[in-house]
């Protein structure tokens, strides 16, 4: 009798989805831009979620009575830092630094994977650190619950690591674009911050969802979301005397950001060496910031808008500076006085580095941009200010400086200009902006990296020896070529040698690959270690065979200005450990052997540099 065939197991939900994904062919590329339309529209309603609340609370803040301030603001943080703590505590996640930087250890090191829970835990613990007053930005939070919802419908999906990075980026740029009413801001802070990919294919999909999300949020909370600009500001005309002047913003802005990124990882690892237990230490900090926040409505005793400037995310406070009646009287015709408007902005910008270092850096949830902006704001607008009095420059308006600053400090905190000039361009939508922008971040990009190698995001990634460098691993192997390897020295040998020589040669020189040449020394092929190995099996027969036997014709050359992601493409084609470099390809001549760990030491070496 024929046995009974084995039972078969039932079809799984997730394998009937897996065979209906595979019909409705979602292997294929295009599949992606609708996937891309699909986050664009999911991260437009959790940013209208996500935003509103924080609206409203800003919005009644404005009209507080400074009485009741004076309570409001030493307890609200408190309570709201010891939820957070608890959250976190709930919630547990992992320690990869703030939020960007989770996105990115996900990206280089667990295949854009990010658990839901990171995203959950972002979202209650953001909104209760910044909506007590917490300072801290929105923009951190929405980016990482964007790329927490990106890479698990990717997960859902079953995509592949190429394209569960290109999904995570695209809810990251959907929920940035969307806070910020800044879609190409959006796009280019994935690319350039989190992706590190300009390529065709992973263009498109953010693209989409990064409009779409943009533009469904707009027809919802209308084109202000979050943060915008008023209808007041007046760029003005860039002249070629300011020239100077944005240079020397440039210097201070990168100079400044150094010091609020080295300021921020202090406290961080002061508040981690203290002897409380994790959830207590968000309580600590925000004590503190109650203190500082009583201190400064002492100081500045406020008539109106009595929350502490540097309390929450900052935007109404970065609207009023770059509106140029914060600067002047009689119409915008009379400089305020120097102790009125200096003593403000320099107060504000030191005070929101120190609430910024506690808040965050005692465990609270939020982002780095916004604080980055408004600190740019306070010093440009001082630096205008000082320009403006000194005559530095004809009319020159402190809100203009104030506006540039933005840029500069937050291009020298992220090391990112392009996403920089791009986010302060789409928050004005002037083009004559534009110029002193690209200038000013540029400038302070290169003085925050001469200063201080790692950006806001990547301080915790180097510190667990994860290197992104600075642009895509094939633009590095691309600018790099076989010149700037040290090669090694080649051990010839004749063609017609005995195998013997081969163990000689080995001995003497303690190397494994050996260069074959004819009678004219010219190249004509390697006896590789591999090779050599397998002929030891029969040792007692090595006298009897010739280097040409075990000669290897196959394995390609290389000449000295080839780029190394050429020389990388014939290794990985190839199995060896060493390549014949030739002095040139109409010569035999072997210059020396370039190998493969080298190869990829220098590759890490150009990482780290940047």
């Amino acid at each position: 009798m024929p046995e009974p065939s084995a039972s078969k197991s039932p079809i799984t939900l997730s394998q009937r989805f897996q065979s209906l994904r595979i019909k409705l062919g979602f292997e294929h590329d295009w599949y992606l831009l609708l996937i891309a339309a699909l986050i664009g529209l999911v991260m437009s309603g959790v940013a209208i979620l996500f935003i509103y609340p924080l609206r409203l609370i800003e919005e009644w803040s404005k009209g507080a009575d400074i009485s009741v301030m004076y309570w409001l603001v030493p307890i609200v943080p408190l309570l709201g830092a010891t939820l957070a703590g608890v959250v976190h505590y709930l919630m547990v996640g992992h320690g990869e630094g703030p939020g960007v930087t989770k996105v990115m250890y996900a990206i280089h090191r667990r295949k854009s994977y990010i658990p839901l829970s990171i995203g959950f835990r972002k979202w209650a613990a953001s909104w209760l650190t910044i909506g007590s007053g917490g300072s801290a930005g929105a923009e951190g939070p929405i980016i990482t619950i964007g790329a927490t919802i990106g890479s698990n419908i990717a997960r859902l999906f079953n995509s592949n690591p190429k394209n569960s990075a290109t999904l995570l980026g695209c809810g990251a740029a959907a929920g940035l674009a969307s806070v910020f009413n800044a879609p190409i801001a959006g796009v280019f802070f994935v690319m350039e911050i989190l992706l590190r990919d300009f390529s065709l294919r992973t263009f498109t999909p953010i693209v989409v969802a990064s409009v779409i999300g943009t533009a469904f949020t707009n027809a919802v909370l209308g084109d202000k979301a979050l943060f915008a600009t008023s209808g007041e500001l007046s760029v003005g005309t860039f002249t070629w005397m300011e020239i100077p002047n944005y240079l020397l913003l440039g210097l201070i802005c990168g100079v400044v950001a150094t010091l609020f990124i080295k300021s921020f990882y202090f406290t961080e690892k002061r508040f981690a060496r203290l002897n409380v237990h994790p959830v207590f230490r968000p309580t600590i900090g925000a004590a503190l910031l109650g203190v500082l926040g009583i201190a400064y409505l002492m100081i500045m005793r406020p008539s109106h808008d009595a929350l502490p400037g540097f309390y929450g995310n900052g935007y109404p406070v970065i609207i009023d500076l770059l509106n140029p009646s914060f600067y002047y009287t009689n119409g915008g015709e009379v400089l305020k006085p120097a102790e009125t408007i200096l003593v403000a902005l320099i107060m504000l910008g030191v005070f929101k580095v120190v609430a910024t270092c506690l808040t965050l850096g005692s465990g609270g949830a939020g982002g780095m941009f916004a604080p980055s902006l408004l600190l740019g704001a306070c010093v440009g607008g001082a630096f205008g200010y000082i320009v403006n009095v000194l005559g530095w420059a004809p009319a020159a308006n402190p809100a203009h400086y104030a506006l540039v600053g933005m840029a500069a400090v937050v291009a020298a905190t992220t090391h990112a200009p392009l996403t920089a000039i791009l986010i302060v361009y789409e928050i004005t939508r002037s083009h004559e902006v534009i110029l002193p922008l690209m200038l000013a971040a540029v400038i302070s990009t290169i003085t925050a990296r001469l200063i201080y190698r790692d950006s806001i995001y990547t301080v915790k990634l180097t510190e667990q020896g994860v290197h992104v460098g600075t642009m895509s691993d094939l633009t590095i192997l691309r600018r790099l070529s076989v010149q700037d390897v040290s090669l090694d020295p080649a051990v010839s040998v004749h063609e017609h040698d005995s195998a013997q020589s081969l163990l000689d040669l080995s001995e003497t020189h303690h190397v494994g690959d050996f260069v074959v040449v004819n009678d004219e020394n010219k190249y004509v092929g390697m006896v590789t270690y591999d090779d050599l190995r397998e002929a030891l099996v029969y040792r007692e027969a090595i006298p009897l065979l010739l280097v040409s036997e075990l000669l290897r014709n196959d394995l390609p050359t290389i000449t000295p200005d080839e780029t190394l992601d050429m020389v990388l493409d014939k290794f990985s084609r190839h199995d060896a450990h060493s390549l014949a470099v030739l002095n040139h390809p109409n010569d035999s001549t072997v210059k020396g052997l370039i190998s493969r760990s080298k190869l990829m030491r220098l590759y890490q070496d150009e990482l780290d540099k940047d």
